[in-house]
């Protein structure tokens, strides 16, 4: 049998706790940018809701990152 996988050390919820990851800031102001990557961005940011806060990956958020480097800037 093997071991259960855990998702918490990857796990990030709410927008506090993404913007320290993206930003180094839990300002309200850098909630907010990450409440627009997720809604209203031209390639919104990965996130999925647990109840009523935002919460994605920090694994699948590095995934995207690294994709976005690939694109151009003039797309």
């Amino acid at each position: 049998m093997t071991a259960p996988v855990t998702l918490a050390p990857d796990l990030m919820i709410g927008a506090a706790e993404i913007a320290r990851f993206l930003f180094d800031s839990d300002d309200f102001r850098f909630q907010r940018r990450v409440y627009y990557l997720c809604t209203r961005s031209k390639r919104p940011l990965p996130h999925f809701r647990l109840g009523n806060r935002i919460a994605t990956r920090r694994s699948t958020l590095m995934d995207w990152i690294a994709l976005q480097e690939g694109f151009s800037h003039g797309e």
